[in-house]
């Protein structure tokens, strides 16, 4: 059901014109973000906030794509928006299920089919992302593709939220693309690749149809020789408690544990990055703290637009 009563279902949506549709998904989005307050996914509340809800730039961080987009949709004039962009908005969103069903009608696409990667967060992995401000937070699919993350997540790696969800997938990151803030040891690089290669025959095993977790695998067998070498192997292994030194232009050197979470039941997998309490690492992640509510709140920010954490 709506916010407000709306009781249409995907069968009354079938006879809606695009140009009705697009308007009433607008009109949704609008109504959706009204109710969900800042303060429910990590965000600061503020003092002048002319809305009771997200801003259409904080609805755009958590979903990953620009503000502009989120402008275009509520007013109407994006009229297709694909089911990766649906999906993020839905977990953006805290929809329920069937508010996620009414969302892709309202687009005019179907849901994601059974037999592909699920992508939807539950109640309570979303509480846990939002109930830990103070402590790094990632969420990814079966296939190591980051579907969720709190601000300190991202103020600490990066921000995720201008990337297409390719770049966003920690595979393909780690054997094709330039070197980024974590660092292994050559014996935590080698246990890494193998776990996560592993992962991912794990996961194709599980999900044969999915298309996109198909040419993921497709393209990293071309492109890095290393992954291909490892996914020929056939061998077998899993994660294993470990630390993480992630490398920080602003606050410099931090050494983290890394705890991987499965939900029960499901298929994501939550990452925890945590520092003991009173170590110098646990200062600089509460400097980084600081640092990404200043720039969330900071005068500088133009009304549509997202300024990354770091």
């Amino acid at each position: 059901m709506l916010p407000g009563g709306d009781t249409g279902t995907m069968s009354a949506q079938g006879d809606i014109g695009p140009s009705r549709r697009s308007g009433e998904l607008g009109g949704a989005l609008r109504r959706w973000r009204d109710r969900v307050p800042p303060t429910a996914v990590g965000l600061p509340a503020g003092r002048s906030r002319r809305t009771p809800g997200l801003r259409r730039e904080e609805l755009a961080l958590l979903a990953g794509i620009s503000a502009e987009y989120v402008v275009r949709l509520e007013q109407g004039r994006a009229t297709s928006p694909s089911a990766q962009v649906l999906g993020a908005l839905a977990r953006a969103l805290r929809l329920s299920g069937a508010e996620r069903a009414h969302l892709f009608a309202l687009a005019g696409q179907p849901e994601p089919a059974d037999g592909r990667l699920p992508d939807r967060l539950t109640p309570g992995v979303q509480r846990l992302l939002d109930q830990m401000p103070g402590t790094p937070v990632g969420v990814y699919d079966a296939a190591w593709t980051l579907l969720a993350w709190n601000r300190l997540h991202a103020a600490l790696l990066g921000d995720p939220s201008p990337l297409p969800d390719r770049e966003r997938n920690l595979v393909w990151q780690h054997f094709t693309g330039p070197p980024g803030p974590v660092r292994h040891t050559p014996g935590q690089r080698t246990r890494f690749e193998t776990a996560v290669v592993f992962d991912l025959r794990s996961a194709s095993a599980r999900y044969p149809t999915d298309p996109v977790l198909r040419r993921l695998v497709t393209d990293l067998r071309s492109a890095s020789p290393r992954f291909a070498t490892l996914w020929d192997a056939h061998e077998v292994s899993g994660h294993t408690l470990h630390g993480k030194s992630v490398h920080h232009p602003e606050v410099g050197p931090l050494d983290l544990d890394c705890d991987i979470l499965t939900e029960p039941g499901g298929d994501l997998r939550i990452v925890i990055l945590t520092a003991p309490p009173g170590s110098d690492t646990a200062s600089r992640l509460g400097l980084l703290d600081v640092l990404g509510t200043q720039r969330m709140t900071g005068p500088s920010r133009s009304r549509n637009s997202v300024t990354p954490p770091t």
